[in-house]
Order: C-alpha cells, then structure tokens, then sequence
C-alpha cells in the first residue's frame, strides 16, 4: 500500500475512533441512568405487585440489557480498530525507516585465527 493510501486509511479510522469514543461515552451515562431505572421499576413492581409494574420492570431492565449490548460492541470495535490504527502506524513506520542492513554489511571485517596466522604484527 502506498503512503498516501495509508494515511487517508489512518486518518478514516482515527475519526471512527473519535466519534466511536464519544459515543461510547454517552452510551455509558445513558447505562447508568437506565440501570438505576430499571432497579427502581424492579422494586416497585415488588411493592406494587401488579401486572402492569412487572411488566414496566421488565421491559426497563430489557432496555437496559439491550444498551449493555450494544455498549460491549462498541468496545469491541473500539478495540479493533485501535488495533488497525497501531497496525497502519507501524506500517507508515516501516516505510519511513531505511532498510535495515544486514549483520554481514554493518559488521566490522573481522579475520579469523587461520586468517591472521600468516600476518606478523609489529
């Protein structure tokens, strides 16, 4: 992939990163009020014992669960695409850098007992 390619790739999923965070973000405030919802229809429908207070519970804490889905998806694809980012930065990287030379093409020439056998040193 070209650089150009892999920065308008790295830019599109550096935005999808941003507005998923913030989504993310009011999905959890949004969980908490839903929660506590859900807990006080619990307990009214228990004070109340009526049909209709049950049936209010139950469809508070299906919402609730519902969001909580929805929430771990999020964070799932938050994940996955922090993973992208990380791979396309790494790759943007590799381009950046020089090749890396070979251990035979940076090393010093260094000669072997059997080479030096023949060479007086003064």
């Amino acid at each position: 992939m070209n650089r150009t390619i892999l920065e308008r790739r790295l830019v599109d999923v550096s935005e999808r990163l941003k507005r998923l965070r913030a989504e993310y973000s009011v999905t959890a405030e949004q969980l908490v009020f839903m929660e506590d919802d859900a807990e006080d229809k619990r307990l009214r429908s228990l004070v109340a014992e009526t049909p209709i207070a049950e049936f209010e519970a139950r469809e508070a804490t299906r919402h609730s669960s519902a969001l909580a889905e929805y929430q771990i998806g999020l964070a799932s694809t938050i994940k996955d695409l922090e993973l992208e980012q990380d791979s396309l930065l790494d790759r943007m990287a590799g381009e950046l850098l020089p090749p890396e030379n070979t251990p035979s093409q940076n090393a010093p020439s260094e000669n072997t007992p059997s080479e030096n056998a023949g060479v007086k040193s003064e």
